[in-house]
This record gives C-alpha cells, structure tokens and sequence, in this order.
C-alpha cells in the first residue's frame, strides 16, 4: 500500500546547489574580466585590484562568521562572485586600499549584518561600489581614475574621459566606430565597462544555464535603449546614440550581473518585468538629466528597495485563499 506523504514547501527542488550557481556566475563573468585587464594600460593594477577584491571579501566573510561563531560558507563562492563584481565596479588605477574598504562595506554591512546570503536587501557589490563613490569621490570617478584602452598613449591616460563623462559634457555625435569601439572594449571606464560583448555573451550564457531569467536583463536593455531613441541626448530619433548607449558604462555588466541578483530582486516573472523596466527608466533619466554620467549602480540599488513592494502586489493569489474584509 502506498503512503502519502505530507510535508512542508518547497515540493520541488532544483539540483543546482549555491555553489554550482556561483560558479556559473564566476564563469561567465571570466573572459570579461580577462579582457578588462588586458585591454587597460595599467594591466598588472587593474589584476591585483581583482585579486585584492576576491581575497578581501572572502577573508571579511569568514571573519564574520568565525567572531559570530556560524558555520563558514565560503565555499559557497558567493564571497568570491561579490569580490569579483566589486573588482569590475572599481577603475584600473585604484589605490590597493579601495577594494578592501570596499570589500568591508559589501560583505560585512550589506551582507552580513542582515543574515548572510540570501537575507541582503541590496546587492552587496554595488552597495560597496555606492560607498566608495561617495566616500572618495575623486579616487572613483577623477580623470586618472579611468584609464584608456591599450590603443591609447600612456600619456594620455591623465586627461581622457569616459564616453559617457565626454557624452554628458557634450562631445561629439556618436559614429559607428564608437560603437564598434564599445562592443570590443576600445574605450575607457572601469575594469568591467569595457568588452561589451563578452559581457553579453556572459549573460547569455547565464540564461541557457537558467542560472537567471531573461526578463530583468532583456527588459532593462530594451527600456534604456527605447528611452534614449525618444529622449536621447541629440534629439529624438538618435538610433547610434541610443545603441552607444548600451554598450558604453557599465549597463551590461548591470543588467546581467547584478540586477538579476538572486536575494535583492523579484521572484514573480511580472515583477521581474518591472524591476527590468524601473531600472532601465532609472538609468536613463540619471544619464541624461542627473549630474552623474552613469546611472546603472544607483538605479539598480533604488529598485532593490522596491523589490519587497513589487513582490507584494505581483505574488499569485493562493488557489482557495478567502479575501480579507
């Protein structure tokens, strides 16, 4: 005879473990890394600052879990991904100091502090990048900050711009060697704002593995690509700016990476649809209208805070569930 067994939610589970989804994550995000290294002059900085930032996060996580006396989960990797993507946020030339305060802030106050993975209303890796923005300014976003591409002069590394600083202050029209230049990281920013197309092929593959959904990443895109063809910065109708908008600054990065983050954004498909369209309308009105020339790390960060509220309104409703009078 056979038995029926009842038991708690979840009925289904998925085989995939913490640890398998990591490095899934650590693997897309790999030729990426690889060539924002490669293609910045300052290669052998722009490397320690990746490594400084993985070994200082998973130090800080074990720390904390050594003095809380909890299991240590840094095998989990989930230290290692949030290292890896402060490392991206950072520029080549930052002092060695930048990723381990940074890495501090990640694991330890927007991590840690709210129950360790999972429990993290806010991404940690922006929430870290969000603080050494603000607290050294100069050191994030100065002009030495940002290092050119391996095609330009190591002299001129003092005095070149970001595209989208030299867009916000007005530079030329975008042509399609711009925009060729973005895709194959010929430009300037961060050690993850370069090779948009490594970024895209990550994400893709992030989305055949079912590590993510499509919905958050395809819908922001689309809405910062939509917003900026109807409200772009030479007018309506700029289809190669609204392109180089994409694939200049870090929205790839953000849109596959870190938007889609497991513990800090919705589980409901339709609420995935609106963080996806919150984030690409967020970025572009701070893009176009806000003193800041990227828009990605605050406009995921503010969605974040909204996720708890767009979980509420787009839950499914119980099969048999008696409304409340």
């Amino acid at each position: 005879m056979n038995k029926l067994v009842v038991s708690s939610t979840p009925h289904i589970r998925s085989n995939d473990s913490v640890q398998r989804i990591m490095l899934d994550v650590i693997i897309a995000l790999a030729p990426a890394t690889v060539a924002g290294i490669v293609l910045h002059n300052h290669s052998l900085n722009a490397a320690i600052t990746v490594a400084i930032s993985i070994i200082a996060c998973v130090f800080f996580e074990a720390l904390f879990q050594k003095i809380a006396k909890q299991p240590c989960t840094i095998s989990d990797l989930s230290a290692v991904v949030t290292g890896l993507l402060l490392a991206m946020n950072l520029p080549e030339t930052s002092p060695f100091w930048m990723p381990i305060v940074g890495a501090f802030f990640s694991i330890i106050v927007a991590k840690q502090l709210f129950g360790g993975l999972g429990q993290n209303f806010i991404n940690p890796a922006l929430a870290g990048r969000a603080f050494l923005l603000a607290a050294y300014p100069t050191n994030m976003t100065g002009s030495s900050a940002f290092g050119p591409a391996r095609f330009q002069t190591v002299a001129d590394a003092a005095t070149y711009a970001t595209p989208l600083a030299s867009l916000k202050e007005g530079g030329a029209a975008v042509t399609t060697t711009d925009i060729v230049n973005g895709f194959l990281g010929n430009v300037g920013g961060t050690i993850g704002e370069t090779c948009a197309v490594l970024l895209i092929l990550g994400g893709i593959y992030l989305i055949v593995r079912k590590v993510i959904s499509w919905r958050i990443p395809v819908v922001y895109i689309a809405t910062v690509f939509i917003f900026m063809l109807i409200f772009g910065r030479n007018g309506a109708g700029d289809f190669l700016g609204a392109i180089n908008e994409l694939v200049v600054g870090g929205l790839m990065l953000g849109a596959f990476f870190m938007a889609t983050d497991y513990a800090s954004s919705p589980v409901t498909p339709v609420g995935q649809l609106i963080m996806g369209f919150g984030c690409g309308v967020l970025t572009s009105i701070i893009r176009l209208w806000g003193g800041y020339p990227e828009g990605v790390s605050y406009s995921i960060l503010l969605m974040n805070l909204c996720v708890p509220l767009i979980d509420r309104f787009t839950a499914p409703k119980i099969f048999g569930e008696v409304k409340k009078q």
